[in-house]
């Protein structure tokens, strides 16, 4: 029997989405969910559209078929990939009042953004003496790979963005006018914002990297490729590595931070209970249920691969 390969596609286009459309949209897809193996996170908002979705080649191509009928897939930002096993666990649609929160209603990715750079340009960009490059992840991405020189500003959660722009951006500028700004993330939607707020908090020579780090791991070879570590990402493989294929991250299941192969080796590592990073974050109650729920993901395991053996 031929194993399953399923098709990761990530997705994201800023456009005017009626209400009426996004409930039409959102049930649509839950009733091909019921059909098929489809699993995935989508994001709806009266702004676009943002998520990915994990299912069979024919599966992936009955969905891009029903986008087609709601947005111009032509100008979708797609980045594939593929894996042996499912990413998610089943298809998830939310709908907000953001594809990507940021909390600054006054801006409009849909027609104004920075300027795209690709991959090659984006190399030449960044190792310009009058480019400052901005990482626009969240601190825990940021921690497990980057690109070199980069700045952090340490946010929890992007709508701390603008915050931090407006309190420390300008200590990193030394001229509006001739400076330039590159910003990245993992695969372009959050520059496509980070980019609108600074045009319009009065900005010059604003870049972002289009695809985002995994368009341009896609794009770059290991020779050239000047991101360091792994790229983190919202599904069950936790991180990719340069060859955008599961990387050596695993998941805390207590706090949800991404640990390495090291960071398990710690002393203060229990697996599904708790890592360096919350050792002080719960009480003994939750670790008791964290530990109750341990026991019942290894009981699982064991039984399925006794099924397997059997």
């Amino acid at each position: 029997m031929k194993d399953k390969i399923y098709k990761i596609v990530s997705l994201y286009f800023f456009f005017p989405f009626q209400e009426n459309l996004i409930l039409e949209l959102r049930d649509k897809l839950l009733n091909l969910e019921n059909k098929f193996d489809l699993s995935g996170l989508l994001i709806f908002a009266s702004e676009g559209i943002n998520g990915t979705i994990c299912g069979e080649e024919n599966v992936i191509e009955i969905v891009m078929n029903l986008l087609k009928k709601y947005t111009d897939t032509r100008k979708l930002n797609i980045k594939v990939s593929f894996s042996k096993t499912k990413v998610f666990k089943k298809l998830k649609i939310k709908i907000k009042k953001e594809i990507v929160t940021m909390g600054v209603p006054e801006i409009n990715p849909s027609q104004d953004t920075g300027n795209y750079i690709n991959s090659v340009t984006w190399n030449k960009l960044i190792k310009n003496k009058n480019t400052i490059i901005i990482d626009t992840r969240n601190h825990y991405e940021v921690s497990i790979g980057t690109f070199q020189n980069s700045i952090n500003p340490n946010t929890r959660n992007f709508s701390e963005f603008p915050s931090w722009v407006d309190n420390h951006l300008d200590s990193y500028i030394e001229n509006r006018e001739s400076t330039n700004i590159a910003m990245f993330c993992t695969g372009g939607i959050r520059c496509e914002k980070a980019t609108s707020l600074l045009k319009n908090k009065g900005y010059y020579n604003i870049y972002h990297l289009q695809g985002g780090i995994l368009q341009y791991l896609d794009d770059i070879s290991e020779e050239e490729n000047l991101f360091k570590g792994e790229c983190f990402v919202f599904d069950k493989r936790v991180a990719l590595d340069h060859e955008l294929k599961k990387g050596s991250y695993s998941i805390c299941h207590a706090c949800g931070m991404p640990i390495s192969v090291q960071d398990q080796k710690r002393k203060e590592y229990r697996e599904g209970i708790q890592c360096h990073f919350c050792i002080n974050q719960f009480s003994d109650d939750d670790r008791k249920r964290f530990e109750e729920r341990q026991k019942q993901i290894d009981r699982l395991k064991g039984e399925n691969q006794k099924v397997y053996q059997d």
